[in-house]
């Protein structure tokens, strides 16, 4: 991949913290394109770093609100608060059956 190319998926993607909803949408697109067009290999390779990367920001921000949720709980007056979250001691265990 060209020096440009690169550039232009890392300036896309990296350093930038898009909400959500919108890296999804890119996502999203991105698939869309790289199924329904036909391609050169580069683009095909460009994109798919680019869907790589907002992939796993989209995992990182689900995984985030996942703990924030945990975290959640009600008091004895009804209200919202942040519990300390205390994570287990085997990993294995923040795995859902």
């Amino acid at each position: 991949m060209s020096k440009a190319a690169k550039g232009a998926v890392s300036d896309s993607v990296a350093g930038t913290e898009l909400p959500f909803e919108e890296a999804l949408k890119k996502l999203e697109s991105i698939v869309e394109s790289m199924e329904a067009d036909d391609l050169p290999l580069e683009t095909l390779l460009q994109r798919f770093e680019e869907g790589t990367k907002l992939a796993q920001m989209c995992q990182t921000k689900l995984g985030e609100a996942e703990l924030k949720i945990q975290r959640l709980e009600k008091t004895a007056s009804g209200e919202i608060a942040l519990k300390p979250l205390s994570l287990p001691e085997n990993a294995s265990q923040l795995q859902p059956d």
